[in-house]
Formats: structure tokens, sequence, C-alpha cells
């Protein structure tokens, strides 16, 4: 089996690469290949690779190279994490949008739509060479904006399935608050990517015992400090947010808390140089303790597993992907883009039937959706008026004057990025 990894310099890559290392059972790799175009980095991450498979006595080979075509020929599955601008454009995300008083966030809000369309066509032009060199490869995408990206290779015909660590994080806390097995835990996961609620948490499977009402009452505290936000308003709400729904909860709060601290962005860099140091200790054979705290927590397992039902032929599994909605949401169109447990097998994912959303969830989905929908225009078609309408759209912006200084400050900070800008 050949996968490629394309985006493979990331200093994230060797979460991948320990997780393909001790998972060779369920995913049995016999070839991985590493996709970068900043060759030195690449080297300095593939030696690093190679080192965790020799430690974990894994008997796949290694390759790194910057020819894309080469690299994904003949491979089973392409996994993409790109970051188009990196850190740069990061650190743009999340500081321009805070000076119209809005969140400045990488993957909602006004940060989220100028990453959206930096990334959207570098990604179809990579799927197309996919397709052209291995037409039955399946694409799994890791690049946020997650629900706009896979929005973007599904409609264009490409074989993909679009995967966010929100869940797999969601579960294993869960596991260890009610002290059972992971696999144990099956969570009624339910929106669109970085939308998402937990509407239930059952024991046993899809058909098992509900214990969220149990888990907000004896750990309630415990997951609000997680999300950051009081624990009333778990108990009003009657279900656990994720994370990210504290940008719509909590906007102001957090502008405020934004504007008086180093961004996430400069944190980030400052821990990617840390880490390149270490990979470049000749004598590290395993992802160092730092990595924990780049972000993107048990993304590895998640991989692994969404990779074995999509080629092993081990049979169907259950797991959290952004795929169609295909009536799943019945408020939403068929080609929607929705986050929630869906049966993977070789022939793709398809969502299984979820709790009905209350009216106030799912009006914001629908909201959230829309926006998403003219996202991914301005994305394939350019154009200022495309992006301006987008930002109208978003709930985080809404005001005519809000999304007309948003899109001026979007496009004057990313045209080396957007050709029509």
């Amino acid at each position: 089996m050949k996968l490629a990894v394309v985006g493979g310099g990331s200093t994230y890559t060797p979460e991948l690469i320990d997780g393909f290392a001790r998972l060779r059972d369920t995913l049995p790799v016999s070839e991985l290949v590493l996709i970068d175009p900043a060759a030195e980095r690449l080297e300095l991450i593939g030696a690093l690779a190679r080192r965790i498979f020799a430690r974990q006595d894994h008997p796949g080979l290694i390759t790194t190279t910057s020819d894309l075509d080469a690299g994904v020929a003949g491979a089973d599955a392409v996994l993409l994490q790109l970051r188009i601008g990196g850190q740069a454009a990061r650190l743009q995300d999340e500081t321009w949008p805070l000076e119209c008083g809005c969140v400045g966030q990488e993957t909602t809000g006004a940060g989220g739509l100028a990453k959206a369309l930096r990334t959207v066509p570098v990604v179809l032009d990579i799927a197309e060479r996919v397709r052209r060199a291995s037409p039955d490869a399946w694409i799994i995408d890791f690049t946020n904006p997650v629900g706009i990206v896979t929005r973007a290779l599904l409609r264009a015909g490409h074989k993909a399935v679009g995967l966010c660590n929100v869940a797999i994080g969601f579960q294993r806390k869960f596991a260890a608050l009610l002290d059972v097995a992971p696999a144990e835990v099956h969570l009624d996961h339910v929106g669109l990517n970085h939308l998402t609620w937990e509407l239930g948490v059952r024991i046993g499977g899809p058909a098992g015992r509900d214990v969220l009402p149990e888990l907000l009452a004896g750990h309630g505290d415990a997951v609000a400090a997680d999300l950051r936000l009081p624990r009333a308003v778990l108990d009003r709400l009657g279900v656990v947010p994720s994370y990210y729904l504290r940008y719509f909860y909590a906007h102001d709060a957090v502008v405020r808390e934004l504007g008086e601290k180093p961004s996430r962005a400069a944190e980030v860099a400052a821990m990617e140089r840390e880490l390149l140091a270490l990979y470049a200790d000749p004598a590290l054979d395993e992802k160092p303790a730092l990595l924990a705290k780049r972000g993107g927590a048990f993304y590895s397992e998640a991989a692994v597993d969404l990779a074995a039902a999509l080629l092993a032929g081990g049979g169907p599994a259950v797991q959290v992907v952004n795929t169609y909605n295909g009536g799943t949401l019945p408020f939403l169109p068929d080609d929607a883009v929705i986050e929630v447990q869906a049966r993977v097998d070789g022939s793709g994912a398809a969502p299984l039937a979820v709790p009905a959303l209350d009216p106030l969830f799912a009006g914001l989905v629908s909201h959230v959706s829309a926006y998403e929908d003219l996202a991914l225009d301005a994305a394939l078609r350019g154009g200022r008026e495309r992006v301006f309408k987008a930002l109208l759209a978003h709930p985080l912006v809404g005001q005519f004057d809000l999304a007309e200084g948003l899109t001026d400050r979007l496009l004057a900070h990313n045209k080396e990025h957007l050709p029509w800008a």
C-alpha cells in the first residue's frame, strides 16, 4: 500500500509518521512518500520519519520528493495537509480582522475566508494531478477550512473525504472522564466542520445508552474549562459544543482577548523553530513531547482509521468525517458538506442518521452553510463582489460596513496568493 502526504515537510508530519508506525497492523503501509517544495525542510522531516519507522521496526519505505506528479503516481491514498502562505499568512488572518472588531482566526470568519480563497485553487490543481497519475486514489483532506475544501473536491468529482480531529478529541476526553475505552464511546456529533455539537455520548455504539446528561452532571466543570466557556452554557444548552463555537457564543470577549495577547500564529511559529531544531538531532527517533502542543491531537489515529476503512478491506467502519449531506440534515441541500458519523468503506463515506437538530443549532448551521457556498464561489471565480457577499453572509460579520472594510483588508493582505485581486 502506497500513501503520499502532500505537505510532508510540515512540523506536524512526525505525528502522522508515529501513527503509521504504531498502527501498522491496522494500515499496512509499504511505501510512504512525503511531498513538499521546501526541499531542505523536507529532508529534515524525512530523515526523522525514517528513524521513527526504524525504532518501531516498521518495514515500510519512506521517500521524499518535491515532484508532486512523481510522488503521487501509484498512490492508493493522498493525504493533504497544506498551509498556503505558511505561518506568515496565518498571522495575517489572525490580525487584520481585529482592526474591524471581528474575530481573527484561520478557519472561521474573515480569516477563514482568506484561507479558503488561497487554498481551494491549489488543492483542486493538486487533485487533478492526482486524478491523472492515480485515478483510483482516495484524497483525504486535513487542510483547513476542511468543510469548504472538501466541498470543492467533491463538486469537482474527486474521491475525497474530509477529516478533522475535533470528534476524536472529544471521544478520547470523554472516555477518560467516564473511565471507559475510547472504542466504547460513540458520539452523536452533528453540524459542519468547526461548527458541531455533541448531542449524545453513547456507550457501546450508535444504539448504546446516552450518558451525556451524566457526563455533564459529573464532569461539566472539566468539559467547560476545556472549551473555555462557562459551565452554565453547557447546562442550558444540554449538549457539548465544539470549542470553535466560542467564537460565536462569546465573540466580543474573544476579540478583546485576542487583542491583548500574542497571536496563536506567533506561538506556533516559535514552536516550529524549536521543533525543527529538535528534528535536526540525528539521535531523535520518536516524536518529541513538544509536538503535542503544536495542535492536531489524535490526527494520526483518525487518519489511520479512515485510510484503513477506505483501503485495507477490513470491512466498514464508523467514523466522523466530512462528506456530502445527502439528506442527512433535511434543512440543508444534498450537496452541502456536513460533519457527522458515517459508515466508511471502500466505496466512500455514507452519513448515518442523526438526531434532529434543535432550531437553536440548525439555524446557525444553515447560516454558515450558506456562507460556505458563497465562499467556495469566491474561491473558484474570484472577484471583490463575491468576497464581499461571502463576508456579508457570515454570521460573525453580517454588517455592510464591516464586510466592506474586511474585504479591502483581505484583498490587500492576499494579493500575492490571489492572481485576480
